[in-house]
């Protein structure tokens, strides 16, 4: 099974996503990171990421090749990240045939109802939980 996590910015959040996803499944997943820009790149990989890739031709021509797609509810926000997140990788992202797991956290204008705000490690418990059933199915 292959997980891309998809950050920007200073990649904190996306270091977390990937630590956590390999301490829960060691080896048994392969872990794509992709940045909006190369510090975020360099973070998620120090999480343990199998590979990395920066940019937006990068997001754009990865997404489509994973099985599973993690990172905020951000990257499907076009000028998201102050602006990294660029119409094209938003576009790309919502487009992908690979179920996206979103975390409701972002600093854009939007608000999503009927979500409930919890700490990053309860929505990554949910995470972990969804990308286990499918394991599981397969």
């Amino acid at each position: 099974m292959r997980v891309a996590v998809i950050d920007g910015q200073g990649g904190g959040m996306g270091k977390y996503i990937t630590e956590r996803l390999r301490k829960e499944f060691g080896e048994a997943i392969e872990i794509l990171v992709l940045g909006t820009n190369a510090m975020a790149t360099i973070q998620m990989l120090k999480g343990g990421a199998n590979e990395g890739a920066t940019g937006e031709h990068a997001i754009i021509y990865n997404v489509d090749k994973v099985d599973f797609i993690i990172g905020s509810l951000s990257i499907v926000l076009a000028n998201s990240m102050l602006g990294e997140l660029t119409p094209k990788i938003a576009a790309a992202v919502a487009s992908s045939p690979a179920p996206k797991l979103l975390l409701p956290i972002h600093k854009s204008n939007v608000t999503v109802i009927g979500t409930v705000k919890e700490p990053i490690p309860h929505a990554m418990e949910k995470v972990i939980d969804l990308i286990k059933q499918r394991m599981e199915s397969e």
